[in-house]
């Protein structure tokens, strides 16, 4: 017999599962359709195609230029998730084994993590300004930036992570002769393999679905990112949902497969970053 109190469980599982399930199911449903189906009944929204095509696919990867728009970016969000690994890892550390023990550090650290609370939209025109007169509006400046922007939340995921990595470990290594480099690279950096497949997912996913930064940054460069073109083509064709959705369900496909590689690693960095 089920407790009442699994009951609620269930019941929030349940609910939660479609809000996730119905807007997919209602994406790849619209997304197979052809506009002659859609019509303005709730029924026939929710219908399933008479037919289904790839059609509306084909044409969307025309309309956006699917391939050249996916390398824009698939360059900026795997060059910024290993600079991401790469600098954050290497900060958190510093700041996270020196915060308890000197106010400089625990003053850094707090100045980093106090860039969460700055909303884009205050930069944003000062950005756009300096990274023209830098020579920087191009993918190569929108990387940095991005570098930048999710540098607070990474360092203190990584900071707390190094809770769970005992500090004897750095001591023994000092012991046998190993600089404080050497240890870093050869025993810190490999035990936080947990968090550095959840700092890839979360900086993936945010500057893969990221639209205002190439928008600002880029803007009459010629070169788009998925969302630009989406947006470009949302825009054009803003009452064809068929074309539309077609389009974010290609978008969808490389991110997803690259949260199920990483789903693992997630799991482990969440659970250990819980137990101190």
């Amino acid at each position: 017999m089920i407790k009442k109190g699994n009951w609620v469980v269930m019941v929030l599982l349940i609910l939660g599962l479609s809000t996730i399930a119905f807007p997919l199911y209602m994406t790849i449903v619209i997304a197979f359709k052809q506009p002659a189906e859609m019509t303005n009944s709730i029924g026939g929204i929710l219908s399933l195609p008479k037919s289904w095509s790839f059609a509306n696919f084909k044409e969307a990867m025309e309309v956006t230029d699917f391939w050249r728009s996916l390398g824009n970016s698939m360059l900026i969000t795997v060059v910024t998730v290993i600079l991401s690994i790469l600098l954050h890892s290497l900060m958190g550390y510093a700041v996270g084994r020196n915060k308890a023990k000197s106010k400089f550090y625990s003053f850094v650290y707090l100045f980093i993590v106090s860039g969460m609370f700055v909303p884009f939209a205050i930069l944003m025109m000062p950005l756009a300004k300096q990274t023209a007169e830098l020579g920087l509006a191009n993918w190569f400046g929108v990387i940095v930036l991005y570098v930048v922007f999710y540098m607070p939340m990474n360092i203190m995921l990584y900071s707390g992570y190094l809770v769970n990595i005992p500090v004897a470990l750095e001591e023994a290594a000092r012991v046998d002769g190993a600089s404080t480099w050497r240890t870093y690279w050869k025993i810190i950096f490999p035990m936080m393999k947990p968090m550095h497949a959840t700092v890839a997912i979360i900086t993936a996913l945010a500057v893969w679905n990221d639209v205002m930064t190439p928008l600002v940054i880029m803007a009459g460069s010629g070169k788009n990112t998925l969302p630009l073109a989406q947006l470009n083509f949302q825009s054009q064709f803003g009452t064809n949902y068929n074309l539309a959705f077609a389009s974010y369900l290609l978008s969808l496909i490389p991110i997803l497969i690259f949260y199920v590689i990483c789903q693992k690693q997630i799991l482990n960095g969440v659970a250990s970053g819980a137990v101190k």
